[in-house]
């Protein structure tokens, strides 16, 4: 597993227990555990930090972004898993340096995670709300181009 996917798989399992116990937990304590647990030899731990910080600066408006997107699904009505995919997903689309971790990437990997976490239709709604959005920015002037290698690269954490 690719050092980021591992990186995200673990802000994904911290938030989920985070959100499951109503944010009432230690968000720091549990990305630690989960650290240690499951990436102790994890060659970037500050791309966790950064994702699990980047995600609850921004979570007011990550979920009123999937509010507008999917205005179907109330947001504590999205499962867990398919709700924290998609604020990890819409975080790096949105707010991340798009050199660091281009916006292909970010969707490619939310629904990777989707795949593997989330129920049998997770991936298709994970895609719905994320290609809306990256057609939106890319509309308004704010996708920056990238050559097909390099987001495999940075995909890889290469």
């Amino acid at each position: 597993m690719a050092t980021r996917h591992l990186a995200r798989t673990i802000v994904l399992q911290s938030l989920y227990e985070w959100d499951f116990y109503g944010r009432q937990t230690d968000l720091t304590a549990i990305i630690e555990r989960n650290l240690q647990e499951f990436g102790p030899g994890i060659d970037e731990p500050d791309f966790v930090w950064r994702i699990a910080k980047g995600v609850i600066e921004h979570l007011k408006d990550l979920d009123a972004t999937i509010a507008r997107v999917a205005p179907e699904w109330p947001i504590n009505q999205i499962a867990i898993v398919d709700r924290n995919v998609l604020r990890i997903g819409l975080y790096e689309l949105m707010h991340a340096d798009q050199d660091e971790v281009p916006p292909k990437v970010a969707i490619n990997e939310a629904i990777e995670i989707a795949k593997n976490y989330g129920g049998q239709n997770s991936p298709k709604f994970v895609n719905g709300v994320l290609g809306t959005i990256y057609r939106e920015m890319e509309t308004a002037g704010k996708i920056k181009k990238q050559e097909p290698k390099k987001e495999k690269e940075r995909a890889e954490g290469k």
